[in-house]
């Protein structure tokens, strides 16, 4: 650590104690028990301060406390997080990371010391641009936007008085992997709930999409990796949620009447060059397994065995071929059930091409009490840091962001005693 960055450290820190009295006015569950709240809270890891995982060997840091966050807002009492597992929590050059949860607008912090650096109030749905590290590309109203959080700038690239509230996903929406493509949902004139493609780099609006034709209520859309089609998640009456695939033309390619086969995911290019939805299947056959789902012909790919995976992020978009996979549960459970795959309360990398190869990330802590004090993990773009969320032991103590730095070996070096406690050799 340099001397101006532990100046700089030092001076938050002392920053932090004088307002410290200052706030802010998706897997199984278990019932088996957990660590004392009054011990978890003693070994809370400092904000800002390097700890070693003694599961993984890596090296995090606490991000986020409630209270003043620098010169990026304040963070409320209950939780202070990034967004969720599937949106890209880093820009394209790493050097931002956004807080989004319990933040009061949106909180932007160095991309690598942590340190918060500005913040911003935004009505509108934003996701990072995945190639230019300047900009956010915005959904909201009638129009379509790109802004530069640093400067405050914005362009607006498509505007319409044909349809109304303009939607990014909601929530679960990216761009595809170039950023030039987007899907929008949206209310046409007529009432229709429709959803189209656009591209931002030829200002040019697909045909609309009719989500009327589909049974039940559309819960998001998003774009796919190559920007060829578009994929939406529907809620039936009975609960269960089916996916959609269309061509960026609007045909109708695939449809998935299962229930979450896959769920809590991501998508993804694979090795094949064929487009992917990763996530932990809700449905026989292979019920709370994680699996890869073509979207071409919805032919499905064992990843992992049944287990207690909540999350699933492919958000490292430079580093390839790895899925991160944010485990809930209990150790406890785990130790009583051998032929599960053996992680509870953890992230790991997974390789995807069915080996089993995994990566140890982070022993989290977090205990299960509601939707904020998920994990959530979300990798950097180059795979090298990861943000999650714990409340650290403590159920409905506040929850806390953290970052783990990973180091990845030049060359593949699977643990063989990990791969088989996986179940797929």
């Amino acid at each position: 650590m340099t001397l101006l960055r532990r100046h700089m450290l030092a001076m938050l820190l002392i920053a932090g104690a004088m307002f410290l009295n200052i706030y802010m006015a998706g897997g199984r569950e278990s019932s088996a028990s957990q660590p004392s709240p009054s011990q978890a809270a003693k070994n809370l890891p400092g904000y800002l301060r390097e700890t070693t995982d003694p599961w993984s060997g890596m090296i995090f840091v606490r991000i986020t406390e409630p209270g003043i966050l620098g010169l990026a807002g304040v963070c409320g009492k209950k939780y202070c997080t990034h967004r969720y597992s599937s949106a890209q929590a880093w820009n394209a050059d790493q050097s931002l990371l956004l807080i989004v949860n319990g933040c009061g607008g949106m909180c932007f912090l160095d991309g690598h010391s942590y340190v918060p650096l500005f913040h911003r109030n935004r009505s509108t749905e934003c996701e990072w641009h995945p190639k230019d590290p300047e900009l956010m590309i915005c959904v909201g109203g009638r129009q379509i936007s790109t802004w530069a959080p640093r400067t405050d700038h914005e362009d607006i690239v498509f505007t319409s008085a044909a349809y109304s509230k303009l939607q990014f996903g909601p929530n679960k929406g990216n761009p595809s992997r170039d950023g030039n493509r987007i899907a929008v949902r949206a209310t046409r004139n007529d009432g229709k709930a429709v959803v189209f493609g656009y591209d931002l780099k030829e200002r040019q609006k697909f045909p609309d999409i009719d989500l009327g034709q589909l049974p039940g209520t559309t819960g998001s859309c998003s774009i796919s990796p190559l920007g060829i089609n578009i994929v939406c998640s529907q809620a039936l009456s009975d609960d269960h949620e089916p996916t959609f695939v269309f061509s960026i033309d609007g045909v109708l390619r695939q449809k998935w009447m299962e229930h979450h086969r896959p769920g809590h995911g991501d998508m993804t290019v694979d090795a094949d060059g064929s487009e992917i939805s990763v996530g932990i299947s809700k449905s026989d056959p292979d019920k709370y397994q994680v699996i890869k789902r073509r979207l071409a012909d919805g032919k499905v790919t064992l990843l992992m065995k049944y287990g207690e995976a909540m999350h699933a992020s492919l958000r490292s978009l430079d580093r390839p071929g790895w899925v991160f996979l944010s485990y809930g549960g209990t150790p406890d459970e785990i130790s009583q059930h051998p032929d599960w795959a053996p992680y509870a309360q953890q992230v790991i990398a997974l390789r995807m091409d069915g080996s089993g190869e995994v990566r140890r990330i982070v022993d989290t802590q977090n205990v299960h009490f509601d939707y904020w004090s998920e994990t959530h993990a979300s990798p950097s773009p180059d795979g090298s840091q990861v943000v999650w969320s714990s409340n650290w032991g403590v159920p409905g103590g506040p929850v806390y962001d953290f970052v783990t730095r990973v180091e990845w070996p030049s060359e593949p070096v699977p643990n063989q005693k990990e791969i088989v406690a996986n179940g797929l050799h």
